[in-house]
């Protein structure tokens, strides 16, 4: 793990209060929860949740009868993750993406990385790793947090010096969620490839939430905007100023599934 990574000891409450307590974190579990089953062949198999955090997507996949192992850095994102899976079956590990090899090496038939790579000082030696973890034929879900979102979002705000500039990655000094390493759908595609993964299928969570001037929408504006969100989110030209992209991946060789 690189000094430079960002570790959220001490921001768990920030974590449950600002997004998971808010419509913009129930759009994205809503979202998670109709693409990936249509997106994965989701068969039982074992699964390592890569930075898990406070553990929704270990609680997602051990409801569905995957044996789950959730990697998380940060000790106290663990324990909520631990009193969020209750008596599920998980195996729960604090460790960083980079010890995996050693702590989680598999190999996987699934694995599930969301919104971690942008906290990561070498989000392209986190994907080598990720591939080298995956089973021939196994399956990822990498969720990344999209730079030409936050671009677009930082020139609707006003912030056109900073958007010009291309100062958009967060310090990760602060508590301020903005990461330090978002990434291009260009970058990423590259760097999947070069790692030997194929893509299969991409979309935007959250393609239109973002942007609209009333973030905490009442219960009917927030059921049209699920639906738009449901509709476009793997169309073009919308998913790509989704504020997260969703790609589902396969590593060659093998039976996807299995």
């Amino acid at each position: 793990m690189s000094a430079e990574d960002r570790i959220f000891d001490g921001l768990a409450d920030k974590f449950a209060d600002s997004l998971y307590g808010k419509p913009r974190g129930a759009l994205r579990l809503a979202l998670l929860d109709a693409l990936l089953p249509r997106t994965l062949h989701l068969a039982g198999q074992p699964a390592l949740d890569v930075g898990g955090g406070l553990g929704q997507m270990s609680v997602w996949l051990a409801e569905r009868g995957h044996p789950v192992t959730l990697a998380e850095p940060s000790a106290e994102m663990l324990a909520r993750a631990r009193e969020s899976l209750g008596c599920r079956r998980a195996t729960l590990l604090q460790a960083p993406l980079q010890a995996l090899p050693e702590r989680a090496p598999g190999p996987w038939p699934l694995i599930v990385c969301h919104a971690v790579l942008e906290w990561l000082a070498e989000p392209r030696e986190a994907i080598r790793i990720l591939a080298d973890l995956l089973a021939p034929g196994g399956q990822l879900s990498l969720m990344v947090f999209n730079r030409d979102a936050l671009r677009f979002s930082n020139i609707i705000k006003g912030n056109l010096t900073k958007a010009l500039d291309d100062r958009l990655a967060g310090t990760g000094k602060r508590r301020r969620l903005t990461p330090i390493s978002p990434l291009t759908h260009t970058e990423v595609v590259a760097w999947l490839a070069e790692a030997g993964l194929v893509v299969e299928h991409v979309a935007g969570i959250r393609v239109f939430h973002d942007y609209l001037r009333e973030r905490e929408p009442d219960a009917t504006t927030l059921a049209q905007l699920l639906e738009l969100e449901h509709r476009y989110c793997d169309v073009e030209p919308h998913w790509r100023l989704g504020r997260y992209l969703l790609y589902s991946v396969t590593k060659p060789g093998g039976s996807t599934g299995e």
